[in-house]
């Protein structure tokens, strides 16, 4: 059973990449320009952190739990339908967000400068409303990658808090448009990454009670799946749109290998 000291540290570091949101508020509502070098660098970054620990850490953990509990083939076969339900879920959050108020949608900061002739309030909503659905799968993640240490735990928290900020240029730059208040466009985006808290408290209510190393072993493979769409089809497009490929590739492979150091001289 988990101790109250790991389900708290867990619950702080959802509330941190969930906050982070107000970074990219500031920036959007602030910064004279967008610097594509260093947010492509960021996401790239983010990209590789995901992406090896889902890889090389998440799912060799998953599977060594649920091969413990069912064997190899049906273990293994847990194991894939999880990972793959991550996706899927993730990938179905997507679909049912329309693409005009999809926050992935990026925009730079220049384009706060842009007229908008149908700036409606009801679109800044939206828009804002669209980014905490797609917060609540990542609230989940980090809140129970917490639950196995903090290792893996710090991590992530810092690659989903990097990722929660251009997305939050993306969703000031309309509720600006719309409202005509940097205020309300700070504050309305600001608050849309509170739905991550609220997804980690919704894996509380519901997982914790049953927790186990199947639940354990089936949550981690989710999480490598969610976090794998996340990196392949937000992180790296997003630079790709910034016209910075390079830069966003060295990030990634940057991301790696700290991930590699850290997970060898600090677990």
């Amino acid at each position: 059973m988990l101790d109250q000291h790991t389900i708290y540290c867990a619950f702080v570091l959802t509330l941190i990449a969930g906050l982070s949101t107000g970074i990219g508020s500031l920036i959007a509502l602030l910064a004279k320009r967008t610097n594509t070098k260093f947010l492509c660098a960021s996401l790239g970054f983010s990209a590789g952190v995901m992406l090896y620990l889902s890889f090389m850490e998440m799912l060799p953990h998953a599977k060594d739990e649920l091969t413990h509990c069912f064997g190899d083939k049906t273990g293994t076969v847990c194991l894939l339908l999880a990972f793959f339900g991550g996706i899927g879920l993730t990938a179905l959050i997507d679909l049912l967000v329309p693409s005009i108020n999809n926050p992935h949608e990026m925009q730079g900061v220049e384009d706060m400068r842009k007229p908008e002739k149908n700036s409606l309030h009801r679109v800044g909503i939206l828009v804002a409303l669209s980014l905490a659905i797609h917060n609540f799968p990542e609230g989940i993640a980090t809140f129970t990658a917490a639950l196995n240490g903090l290792s893996i735990a710090i991590p992530i928290t810092i690659a989903i808090a990097v990722h929660n900020i251009p997305e939050d240029i993306a969703v000031s730059v309309p509720i600006y448009h719309a409202t005509s208040s940097r205020r309300k466009a700070f504050w309305i985006s600001f608050l849309s990454g509170l739905t991550e808290p609220a997804g980690a408290l919704i894996a509380y209510l519901f997982l914790m009670p049953f927790w186990s190393p199947v639940i354990n072993g089936i949550v981690f493979a989710a999480v490598s799946g969610i976090m794998v769409y996340i990196s392949l089809d937000e992180l790296l497009p997003t630079s790709e749109k910034f016209g910075e490929h390079h830069v966003s590739i060295s990030g990634l492979i940057v991301g790696m290998i700290v991930m590699a150091l850290s997970l060898v001289f600090f677990m």
